[in-house]
């Protein structure tokens, strides 16, 4: 297919986190996480700069979003930062045949956020559930100040939401008082003007905040989320992140996918706050099973 060179143009709604990159070409598109926003939105930049002709768009919405588009057919790529439900593999397969391509292309510590000023340093998986489902209600019960504790978490559609969910309440309901926000940067500016407050997401979105340490039992080591750790699986909320897509990755989509997992994609990665995905990428053209 002939590529007809263009002038890179790029437009950023900040809080709906969409970006699109290029005039000429057939549009890659990609949808998803909230937590994966910035990173996707990085990638398409670097790739659209070395790629004359190239089109990536990438909106945000949430992990949940991004699968249900992968399913109607309105975006190419989704991105996930949790595992695709059994229920929505069945839903793939029911309209096309296939359970879809699972592939991580990145990694991430789900990183616990306090304000800068709270002497709380660790708390372990257990306190953590205690905490967010309000049978901790203050400061004091983990070493803090007398003050009670501000929840502030993800809304229902975020994989972030859903992978706290899983690992860390181990299926129990966040406590009603939990103020749920709309992406990861609105937890984080939220903890960091509320002394008492409490979040969770993605590493890279720490500013003005300070991580929590984790550990898995109370007592226990606890670790911050970094590369040592998340890639050692030392740090008990290591997870992947991951795209999906309905076929196997071929033509501009896989040159994309390839580039993402070569050493340049993966240095992106570093440099937005996430973490490479370890070793030698595994090449879409070796995924499909």
């Amino acid at each position: 297919m002939k590529r007809i060179l263009a002038p890179l143009t790029v437009a950023l709604a900040v809080g709906f986190g969409f970006i699109a990159l290029g005039l000429a070409g057939k549009a890659i598109t990609m949808k998803g996480s909230d937590t994966m926003v910035i990173l996707g939105q990085r990638w398409a930049e670097i790739y659209m700069q070395k790629t004359p002709g190239a089109v990536v768009q990438v909106t945000g919405g949430g992990s949940g979003t991004g699968i249900a588009a992968l399913i109607n057919g309105t975006t190419d790529i989704c991105q996930a930062s949790r595992p695709m439900k059994g229920s929505e593999k069945t839903k793939l397969k029911e309209r096309y045949f296939t359970q879809g391509i699972e592939l991580p292309v990145a990694k991430d510590g789900l990183a616990v956020y306090l304000h800068e000023t709270n002497p709380v340093e660790a708390l372990s998986l257990e306190q953590l559930k205690a905490i967010y489902t309000a049978k901790i209600t203050n400061w004091k019960e983990v070493g803090g100040a007398d003050a009670r504790i501000i929840l502030y978490g993800r809304e229902n559609n975020s994989g972030t939401y859903v992978f706290f969910k899983d690992n860390v309440l181990t299926g129990a309901d966040f406590a009603p008082t939990t103020a749920t926000l709309p992406g990861t940067a609105a937890v984080v500016n939220a903890v960091a003007k509320d002394k008492n407050g409490i979040g969770y997401g993605g590493a890279a979105y720490a500013k003005g905040i300070k991580f929590c340490k984790v550990s898995e039992k109370t007592g226990g080591e606890a670790f911050g989320p970094d590369l040592e750790t998340v890639q050692s699986g030392q740090y008990p909320l290591a997870r992947d992140l991951y795209w999906y897509f309905r076929t196997k990755p071929a033509g501009d989509i896989k040159k994309l996918v390839d580039w993402v997992l070569s050493p340049e994609g993966q240095a992106v990665v570093s440099e937005v706050g996430y973490f490479p995905v370890k070793g030698k990428a595994q090449s879409s053209a070796e995924t499909g099973k």
